[in-house]
């Protein structure tokens, strides 16, 4: 299988890239690399960026299949005098790629039965047995909701929770009184945040339910705190603190070893200093050396508490570009990264596209576990079936991931920007193409076919002799397949 991943990572704007496929049945030639590629033009790009003084530093890690990957780097991690060189092992605020992986730890636990798509999240976290809705986004008059959070709401954004970088009127208002403010950004600003934010996961998720939601679940989609109250999900169903459960199941296993909610502080040399971006340059907001990102965070963040390097993101994307599987570990079934990556949203709902300033695509799409599914062919843009996250407004951290099988390839591009929006647009000659991971256009029940049990073969009856001659070929293939859906 041929595959290709791009992750790029910048101080101010972070940008990382990174490719895979795995979904259609389709034949392609195959590449053999055995150096890794030399991306002149890539290169250019990227030091043009730091020559104008847009970032101080950029990093990307280009892989093609399991070829040695390539290498392109500009710049420093910061503006400080003696700033480290940017290079694969830097370390850079991820912000909303944790969502992501938050996702795929989600869908380990339903792949192993411990929890299921439709199954509401009261069974994990009562409070959420009775919610109630908003009547109207001016007031927080309220009205009981008629149907149930699923997991598969919290994974799609169809919970209607809301979201502090997006939610307005009172109910912003209501989040922010009560401390509903899953993310770090400075020292000065997680100070205050703290004085109202609930000091652990279980709190933070049982005063969510006690708020409005912006619409009956599973009817809208709207970017919230869903992967952040999955979080929580995940440790009750798996009997263990969230970002353990990480640990032991993703990051040991794929070898990312510099992911953390925490940074270490021998590690802080490597961390990025985050800016906050205004029209006259960039104010360094939180420097790595001193970073907030240092200290533990209230909670382990599902939706955008991770800090992570080119390359250890890198490992994660290149598992999902195998099929699960990574130098021969294998984290998820190959049907399980198939369903992940399909759309899974509620018969009706429709994802609208990311904001057209964050650089992602506009147009109506699905929604899988954590990242978009284009429905249609868009010329110049994603061809059906790409999978990529949804980036997020100005004046917030963002990204775009996709997974390809119609070029067998996937990238990732992030942004973390603290302050005002200024995207990185590739040029032609980037190695941007994001086609991806395509498994259903429908959503709903259609996606949940590749949890059934394979059905039992039906018996031949067929009158004809050369309709009974192959009838025994055909159950041998079909007990074949279940066995091998079972293992």
């Amino acid at each position: 299988m041929v595959a290709t991943r791009f992750k790029m990572a910048a101080s101010a704007l972070l940008i990382a890239a990174t490719g895979t496929a795995v979904a259609r049945h389709v034949v392609h030639a195959p590449v053999v690399l055995r150096t890794a590629p030399r991306l002149p033009q890539t290169q250019a790009v990227f030091s043009g960026y730091v020559a104008a003084k847009k970032i101080p530093g950029v990093v990307g890690v280009i892989g093609r299949g399991n070829a040695p990957f390539a290498v392109v780097a500009a710049g420093r991690i910061g503006d400080e005098p003696g700033a480290p060189l940017a290079d694969k092992d830097s370390l850079w605020r991820v912000y909303s790629m944790t969502k992501p992986i938050t996702a795929m730890a989600a869908m380990i636990l339903i792949e192993e039965g411990k929890m299921r798509l439709d199954q509401p999240v009261s069974d994990f976290i009562p409070a959420f047995k009775t919610m109630r809705v908003q009547v109207s986004p001016d007031s927080l008059d309220t009205r009981a909701a008629t149907r149930p959070i699923t997991i598969r709401n919290l994974l799609t954004h169809t919970a209607g929770l809301g979201y502090t970088i997006i939610t307005k009127g009172p109910l912003l208002k209501a989040y922010e009184d009560a401390g509903i403010t899953p993310f770090t950004s400075d020292a000065k600003t997680e100070a205050q945040l703290r004085l109202k934010r609930p000091p652990t996961l279980e709190a933070f998720a049982n005063k969510v339910a006690t708020l409005p939601l912006i619409a009956e679940p599973g009817t809208k989609w709207s970017y919230s705190i869903g992967l952040d109250v999955m979080g929580r999900v995940i440790e009750v169903a798996s009997h263990q603190p969230f970002d353990r459960f990480l640990q032991t199941r993703i990051f040991t296993p794929l070898k990312m070893r510099s992911s953390w909610f925490t940074v270490p502080g021998s590690e802080a040399h490597r961390l990025a200093t985050g800016y906050f971006i205004t029209p006259n340059g960039r104010t360094p907001v939180d420097p790595g050396a001193t970073s907030v990102y240092l200290k533990a965070p209230s909670f382990p963040y599902g939706g955008a508490g991770l800090v992570t390097s080119a390359y250890d993101y890198d490992r994660f994307l290149h598992m999902l570009q195998n099929g699960g599987t990574l130098d021969g570990v294998r984290i998820l079934k190959p049907a399980t990264v198939k369903l992940a990556m399909s759309n899974l949203l509620p018969n009706g709902v429709v994802y609208p596209g990311a904001v057209a300033a964050t650089g992602g695509t506009t147009n109506p799409q699905g929604f899988g576990a954590g990242g978009s599914v284009t429905l249609h062919d868009t010329p110049g843009g994603p061809a059906k079936g790409t999978y990529a996250g949804a980036a997020l407004p100005a004046r917030s951290p963002g990204s775009i991931r996709s997974i390809s099988s119609a070029r067998r390839s996937w990238s990732t591009i992030c942004r973390a920007i603290a302050g005002r929006c200024a995207p990185i647009r590739p040029r032609r000659s980037m190695p941007t193409s994001l086609r991806c991971c395509h498994t259903s256009e429908r959503g709903g029940d259609a996606d949940t076919r590749l949890y059934r049990r394979p059905a039992r073969p039906r018996r031949c009856a067929a009158p004809r002799r050369s309709r009974a001659r192959r009838c025994p070929e055909r159950l041998a293939r079909a007990a074949a397949q279940a066995r091998k859906f079972r293992a």
